[in-house]
């Protein structure tokens, strides 16, 4: 509990332990353990299930947060927007930029994977837009873009 510094309600499974002598032992090795913890502690004796529930105050990062960082393409969410949902992203950006500038057509830069997807999977979106806003729209992969990264430049 204290090496990883964990904190709120926590639930310990002794189910099964069926000897009262063995339970009232590991409880009183918890409690003794827990008097030497800075962090306040709250602990119930044993349910009827051989559960013991108990809360404990955090008292600082957690063990993961001290040797770890958040990781810089997702900023520690854990998930990446898909190819789709970034394509979607493009369609919109490129809908309010033809209504911002008087231009040509525009250069859409992204991630390998999202170019591809323009060019196959939604192919037909892009020229639906270019009839749409009347404007051409070219791609270019940018190899040093994370996969949710894109520019669009009006050209």
């Amino acid at each position: 509990l204290r090496l990883r510094n964990l904190g709120g309600i926590i639930i310990i499974d002794f189910i099964d332990m069926l000897e009262l002598d063995h339970q009232s032992k590991v409880m009183h090795t918890l409690e003794k353990a827990l008097a030497r913890d800075r962090a306040k502690t709250r602990i119930a004796n044993i349910s009827q299930l051989g559960l013991v529930e108990m809360t404990r105050k955090r008292t600082s990062e957690s063990l993961g947060q001290v040797l770890c960082q958040f990781c810089p393409t997702c900023d520690g969410k854990g998930a990446l927007k898909s190819a789709e949902t970034i394509c979607n992203e493009i369609f919109r950006e490129i809908l309010r930029e033809t209504r911002a500038f008087e231009c040509d057509g525009f250069l859409v830069l992204a991630a390998q994977a999202v170019i591809d997807r323009l060019l196959d999977e939604d192919s037909s979106y892009v020229g639906d837009l270019e009839e749409f806003t009347g404007r051409t729209i070219q791609f270019r992969v940018e190899s040093m873009y994370t996969p949710d990264q894109f520019d669009i430049i009006p050209a």
